[in-house]
């Protein structure tokens, strides 16, 4: 099989079919505005959010190859580490790799008020996504410089499945992609699906393309004020259909099929709004639900500072909480012995020696898992 090769000239497109995505656009917006507007009411967004930003790092990384599951991401965070000291197995890397996702796009959502959407930005957060993980010496920061190909592991370039641009004019080709996100389009959400196809084809760092093109999504949404916060998680989504997003990001450069991929596109954004407004909304149900259920079973003043700390830690040991929560020790381990026999938080390991108790708050991981 020949490999297909990047299409020179064909950015933007000039041959996209409106009529076809006309109706997929309406839908689309309609979608991520309902989820916009709920976001917007979110109390505590911050806290409420972050265990979705954690599943979408998790899955994103997922695509690539990492086998962490969301249990054992929160199992680390509950050590309150941010990273994995000399990772010794391939499990404890893997997790580095999506720790490092979540950091490098938190990094960049802070920069959005500093610095735009641009070459400069993607290029630091890559520097964060690749450091003491795999691929950390393949150039992290800068683009590569010499040719990469895409296939079955181990294959040489005669047996890719595609080869992107030339290293020689990446340079040329990047600074078309970063004015063209600055230009004004038809659509805003078509545009975001031609920089997403646009940058994945060029392929213009040695390892971490993925993971950087779908951190482009929120970022790009929130900097052109699709969404007041930067939250949309569309991992989930592409790894479902993973198959079906490699073959249309192909037909980009095969066959100059831009209308397929915007199709393609179109769908998996409005579908991931209405995935995610779900699960927005069982998070808020339960936040609701929880406000109630603590205070009624603690009848404490510290009931809600307790919600607001669980749902920002759904594995946690029990001396994190009293250390950290703000809640007077002695009343933090009454809310949890409390809560343990209420069976709202349950115990995954007893205390041993020096190790303190690991506990859980099932409900919110049963929403995120």
């Amino acid at each position: 099989m020949t490999p297909v090769h990047y299409s020179m000239g064909s950015f933007p497109p000039s041959n996209i079919n409106w009529q076809e995505l006309i109706p997929l656009i309406g839908e689309t917006h309609a979608a991520v505005a309902r989820y916009d507007g709920l976001l917007a009411a979110l109390p505590n967004a911050s806290i409420l959010l972050s265990p979705l930003a954690s599943e979408e790092a998790v899955l994103s990384s997922k695509i690539e190859g990492t086998q962490t599951t969301i249990h054992e991401l929160f199992r680390y965070d509950a050590q309150a580490k941010n990273h994995v000291v000399a990772p010794q197995s391939k499990q404890e890397a893997d997790i580095q790799e999506v720790i490092n996702y979540r950091q490098a796009l938190n990094f960049a959502v802070s920069k959005l008020s500093e610095i735009p959407l641009s070459q400069r930005l993607i290029k630091e957060a890559h520097t964060i996504l690749m450091s003491g993980v795999r691929g950390h010496d393949k150039a992290a920061g800068q683009y590569r410089l010499k040719a990469n190909w895409i296939g079955s592991p181990g294959c040489n370039i005669e047996e890719a499945t595609y080869i992107p641009i030339n290293w020689a004019d990446l340079s040329g080709a990047m600074d078309r992609w970063e004015k063209y996100i600055h230009e004004s389009a038809a659509d805003k959400m078509v545009q975001l699906a031609i920089i997403h196809a646009e940058f994945e084809t060029l392929h213009p760092f040695l390892d971490g393309n993925g993971r950087l093109g779908r951190m482009l999504v929120p970022l790009f949404m929130y900097s052109h004020n699709i969404l007041k916060s930067p939250v949309f998680y569309i991992s989930a989504y592409l790894e479902k259909n993973r198959s079906a997003y490699y073959d249309k990001l192909l037909s980009v450069s095969q066959k100059k099929d831009w209308t397929g991929w915007c199709a393609f596109f179109l769908t998996a954004i409005r579908s991931q709004a209405n995935e995610n407004m779900k699960k927005v909304q069982a998070i808020m149900d339960l936040y609701g639900k929880m406000k109630q259920e603590f205070q009624a079973k603690t009848h404490s003043m510290y009931a809600s500072q307790a919600v607001d700390w669980m749902f920002g830690h759904p594995i946690f040991y029990g001396s994190h909480f009293t250390l950290t929560s703000g809640i007077p020790e002695e009343t933090a381990k009454r809310i949890l012995q409390c809560l343990k026999k209420n069976n709202i938080i349950e115990m995954l390991s007893k205390s041993k020696g020096r190790t303190p108790a690991l506990m859980v708050f099932p409900s919110l991981l049963e929403i995120v898992r």
